[in-house]
């Protein structure tokens, strides 16, 4: 596969059970061969979309002194700022090129008991926190929709995953490639990696850059239009169904010589579920297809991978 496949969500909330059955064998197909797909017909809108790009551009402009107000000690970069080169791909020491922020979580007040660190906020920018909360509770809708069909093309009940994902441990993360005023030797915007989540969606990037491992071994582009957002499948997702859907290796590459001295923003939300959630194999496992993972949930393997990446 040599492209990123096309799909639209409006056909799985459709009336028309074709249309609907149509969009699930797509979406399944496109993950289990690829692990992409550019989704449009989601819950964003063109005016929320460049709201939050005008925003976050605000804030990364802030002098960095007031940037590291809000990096907090203790929190393995689940909230606030982390600065530049802070974290690495897993297996490597080279910090990636990128300085980012994360919006988590918004409970309700039925929903105190959960356990999740505050949310920070940014006081020089006051639409920067409204437009975050906006955009991370349109695409945690999204990603809901996208999940039911995943659990019907595993041909499991439709909301399998509901109870999982409510009130999940999900992060919204604007990142800012700062402009590379000296050819790197070793580090990339970002290093080629896996996520670690369920599934994680993004924004059309500004430019080109993001790229993904094909079966064949290739780097392909994988490039959203304005309208579209790119969804992949993350660790967490692959290890639940045995590998059967895949988490493909992606990165971001660093521009050709004269687009060095460009940012680059880019704004992915990575849909998690609770931490109790349990990611043991399910599905068919025999001689042929032996189950790949120990039991773990979705907590304890989150804490691994946060070590492996160098933030706690």
């Amino acid at each position: 596969m040599n492209q990123i496949p096309r799909i639209n969500l409006e056909d799985f909330l459709s009336n028309d059970p074709e249309r609907k059955a149509e969009f699930v064998k797509k979406l399944g197909n496109a993950f289990s061969e690829i692990g992409f797909v550019a989704l449009k017909g989601h819950f964003l809108t063109p005016k929320i979309i460049a709201e939050l790009y005008l925003q976050i551009e605000a804030f990364f402009k802030l002098p960095l002194e007031v940037k590291k107000k809000y990096e907090i000690p203790n929190l393995g970069g689940q909230r606030g700022y982390t600065s530049f080169g802070k974290e690495h791909a897993k297996g490597r020491k080279t910090g990636d090129l990128k300085e980012f922020w994360h919006f988590g979580q918004y409970l309700e007040k039925d929903d105190l008991n959960m356990v999740y660190p505050n949310n920070i906020i940014v006081s020089e920018i006051p639409e920067f926190n409204e437009i975050g909360k906006k955009a991370y509770q349109l695409l945690e809708k999204t990603a809901l929709q996208v999940l039911r069909g995943i659990a019907s093309y595993l041909e499991l009940e439709e909301k399998y995953f509901d109870g999982y994902i409510k009130n999940g441990n999900s992060i919204l993360r604007p990142i800012r490639y700062p402009p590379i005023l000296e050819e790197p030797k070793e580090a990339e915007r970002a290093a080629a990696h896996g996520d670690i989540n369920l599934i994680t969606l993004l924004m059309g990037a500004q430019g080109r850059g993001l790229q993904v491992k094909n079966n064949s071994g290739q780097w392909i582009d994988a490039i959203a239009e304005e309208d579209e957002l790119m969804i992949n499948i993350g660790d967490m997702l692959s290890r639940h169904t045995n590998n059967r859907l895949k988490s493909t290796i992606h990165r971001v590459i660093n521009p050709v010589k004269k687009h060095l001295g460009k940012s680059r923003y880019s704004i992915p939300f990575f849909m998690h579920p609770l931490a109790s959630m349990p990611l043991n194999c399910m599905g068919i496992t025999d001689e042929k297809n032996p189950k790949a993972f120990e039991d773990i949930t979705a907590g304890e393997f989150l804490n691994e991978r946060l070590i492996d990446l160098g933030l706690i």
